[in-house]
């Protein structure tokens, strides 16, 4: 019911735009939370939109760096990666919660790539 998407391979200082469509699910009624997993590593919560009031929070990794957005038109969140480090390879992972503070997640997208790499 979400399909992550837009992953790839980017040199340092690039930018990547991910995206999470979802089909059957309506995203507004959700917090939406990026999450990702590097090789050997756990998984990171990166950034976090909310549904209420669109706050949206930022893993300090990131800050500055990664922008959260939602389109309600398409029901697709997107996740603007720009200054892109080796640090920031892994999959990511779009997922839904009913509030950002929340510890338990609802429904998960597939992963996305995202390889930083000269």
């Amino acid at each position: 019911q979400l399909q992550a998407s837009g992953g790839g391979l980017v040199q340092p200082g690039g930018s990547l735009r991910l995206s999470c469509a979802a089909s059957g699910l309506t995203l507004d009624y959700y917090a939406i939370v990026w999450f990702r997993q590097a090789p050997g590593k756990e998984r990171e919560g990166v950034s976090c939109i909310s549904s209420r009031d669109g706050r949206r929070y930022y893993a300090d990794s990131v800050k500055g760096r990664f922008t959260i957005s939602r389109d309600r038109a398409k029901n697709t969140v997107y996740l603007e990666m720009n200054s892109l480090k080796s640090e920031d390879t892994a999959v990511y992972y779009c997922a839904t919660k009913e509030v950002c503070s929340a510890t338990m997640t609802s429904y998960w997208g597939q992963g996305t790539l995202v390889t930083v790499s000269s």
